[in-house]
């Protein structure tokens, strides 16, 4: 028996202690992802400007990567950390992710570097963000010290349709992102902007959306740690077995009556188990019996992040709600696995 049962906390529930937030206690971070010339750059040097881009750690996270603004990383033959203006700072690497994510929590422990309060990951114009998002939810000890905020990609309203056209790489980066940032409007017509915007609707019915005109951006909309995104608003209606180019779809089951943790646990092992590599990501509130607010879930390919069980609920649907995207794993597939996991937990 733990100390726990026999004292139980008021701050404990299933899951742990109840957070206020999704993160938890944990560094948010912002992976920003975007083909060539999009203006992954330009977004976050923008951003440190500001007030809200205070105490934020950068990591440049390309291999090779020699031609980046000066403004915001030193022009370096070594993988190092540069300390920049407003409380931020920039590690360029050319090596593994984890190393240099581990190096910023190491340095900071050890007061080498000052704290930071979130972490922006600009990936390369030809980075599949997948692995990057995986990479938290593998390594145990940068899931317990980081939080993926959002995903962020960023669209050139010039160029960015024919780049969807031939390029799987800028589509993926658009199927996996929280929030789309459209960038250079100024240099297209309205017209152009609008079917770019309908392409990555398409793409991705339930990231949120921001214009850049003249590279001006309300940095909030794209970089605030608790913006509604897909997890919190079912203002746009969803789109049910919504297919897209390499067999990709996007679709959300939802519950309406509260579910057990078994039932959605056994179910996910199912499908990670047999179709892992074909999950790229399902995010989202499940509704737990004797749970007072919601459980996020996150689960990236084959893995899971820890669950994290909030103190109360962010509106007023308490509807379970987690948003799925597959290759090639139709919609009808995943909600038949779900009811007959739960038929046959009814007689367990």
């Amino acid at each position: 028996m733990s100390t726990l049962d026999l004292f139980p906390s008021r701050e404990a529930g299933p899951f742990g202690r109840r957070h206020k937030r999704p993160r938890g206690t944990r560094i948010p971070v912002f992976v920003v992802s975007g083909f060539l010339g999009a203006g992954k750059t330009t977004l976050v040097r923008e951003f440190l400007k500001t007030p809200g881009g205070a105490n934020t750690a950068v990591v440049i996270n390309e291999f090779g990567a020699v031609g980046i603004d000066d403004a915001l990383v030193r022009a370096a033959t070594d993988e190092k950390t540069v300390l920049l203006g407003n409380g931020c700072l920039c590690c360029t690497t050319r090596s593994d992710l984890q190393i240099a994510l581990r190096t910023l929590v190491a340095d900071r422990a050890r007061g080498v570097i000052p704290h930071f309060q979130r972490i922006v990951i600009e990936t390369s114009g030809l980075a599949d963000p997948g692995p990057i998002l995986q990479t938290f939810v593998t390594d145990r000890a940068l899931g317990g010290e980081f939080h993926v905020e959002a995903a962020v990609t960023l669209a050139d309203a010039v160029a960015g349709l024919d780049t969807l056209k031939w390029s799987a790489e800028a589509r993926k980066q658009a199927i996996l992102a929280d929030r789309i940032v459209i960038s250079k409007t100024d240099l297209a017509n309205v017209g152009k902007v609008e079917l770019l915007k309908d392409r990555l609707a398409d793409l991705n019915p339930h990231a949120t959306f921001a214009t850049a005109l003249n590279g001006v951006i309300d940095h909030s909309l794209v970089f605030a740690d608790d913006a509604n995104d897909r997890l919190g608003h079912q203002d746009n209606a969803f789109v049910a077995e919504a297919a897209h180019s390499d067999g990709v779809r996007s679709f959300v089951w939802t519950e309406a009556a509260p579910i057990t943790w078994e039932m959605f646990a056994r179910a996910i092992e199912t499908l990670t188990a047999l179709r892992g590599p074909d999950l790229l990501r399902a995010k989202g509130f499940l509704n737990i019996a004797g749970c007072s607010g919601p459980v996020v879930v996150q689960v990236v390919q084959h893995l899971m992040h820890p669950p994290v069980e909030l103190q109360v609920w962010p509106d007023a649907d308490h509807t379970t709600r987690v948003v799925f995207i597959t290759r090639n794993i139709p919609e009808q597939a995943v909600r038949d696995l779900f009811a007959a996991v739960r038929g046959l937990a009814a007689f367990a």
